[in-house]
């Protein structure tokens, strides 16, 4: 992958490794409807007037207008929403973590839907290290929890994982901040209603205020625009790796702010997470030069349009000439 790629891939690292701590937050003193309204808006109205100034915008729309609906539900107005409602339920930790299970299905949605992009060993080991390494961060806080909210963890997953490919299929060619806003500012109008019905009552806390803004500033507008630049960079598959490193994220900030013990487990987990997302996200590497077929005759164009055989004799040692017959 490209310095590029790396950069961008440690952002989302970080930017993705921290909503989940902003939507329990909120959460507790606002519907998911209101959550999910408050961020698509947000976004929207920090990212549409920079998708206008580049030009093309209602053309972009006209012309990819099914893939791009499709991204829009696939990737947001039904994760989201999803996603939020299962943390009222569970701890924002055990979301994150539960959420790393994204690259796997990815690249199982990739396959299914014939994507050609080549995984090798290399790559294959590096998923299922980081893998373990979410396993091992994940078995101490699975705890609380209902089928339903883990119902709604798994939808979420198969959108975050499935969107991606419709970007590299479909919409690779269109500008991130095309593609971004519209989806933002159509995903806040259908949640509008819901937001209104669900509003409450009082102002909410400076707290929550705060963890709604986040949402919207930093782990929408910036995160989605740097998102879509991975996948054109990096492809769909070692773009969605990024789910191996949030939840270590969420661990760092809180052994960092929260005076979190980190266990000896804790830094296994690290280690199977770090090692696994650079095996994941490495290149598949040139391919080697196909072996030179031994060829006893060759065939040759001439100008005249006929073709010659040229038939490739072993070299004669001086001792055999005027052998062989006459």
């Amino acid at each position: 992958m490209t310095a590029r790629g790396w950069f961008l891939f440690s952002l989302m690292g970080v930017i993705w490794g921290i909503p989940y701590l902003m939507i329990k937050v909120a959460v507790d003193e606002v519907s998911p409807s209101v959550v999910v309204f408050t961020r698509c808006a947000v976004g929207a109205a920090l990212l549409l007037p920079f998708a206008i100034r580049q030009g093309g915008l209602p053309r972009t729309v006209r012309a990819h207008w099914r893939p791009m609906l499709a991204f829009a539900v696939i990737e947001i107005m039904v994760p989201w929403w999803t996603l939020t409602d299962a943390e009222r339920h569970l701890s924002s930790s055990t979301a994150g973590l539960l959420i790393a299970g994204v690259p796997i299905v990815g690249v199982v949605a990739a396959r299914f839907l014939g994507d050609a992009e080549r995984l090798g060993a290399r790559r294959v080991t590096g998923l299922a290290l980081g893998l373990a390494g979410v396993g091992v961060l994940t078995a101490p806080h699975l705890t609380g929890g209902d089928a339903r909210s883990l119902v709604e963890v798994l939808l979420t997953v198969v959108g975050y994982a499935t969107a991606p490919l419709i970007v590299a299929r479909r919409l690779k060619d269109v500008p991130s901040l095309h593609l971004t806003a519209p989806c933002l500012a159509l995903a806040a109008l259908v949640y509008a209603p819901a937001a209104a019905v669900t509003r409450p009552e009082a102002m909410p806390s400076g707290q929550v205020l705060a963890a709604l803004v986040g949402l919207g500033v930093v782990c929408t507008a910036v995160a989605f625009v740097a998102f879509l630049e991975l996948i054109k960079e990096a492809g769909p598959t070692r773009a969605t790796v990024i789910t191996y490193v949030n939840p270590a994220v969420a661990v760092a900030a809180g052994a960092f702010f929260l005076d979190e013990n980190l266990t000896p487990g804790i830094l296994a987990a690290f280690a199977l997470i770090l090692a696994g997302s650079v095996l994941a996200t490495a290149s598949a590497g040139p391919r080697r030069p196909a072996r030179p077929v031994p060829w006893s005759a060759r065939q040759t164009s001439r100008a005249d349009g006929r073709v010659e055989v040229l038939v490739d004799l072993p070299e004669e040692r001086p001792d055999s000439i005027g052998q062989g017959g006459g």
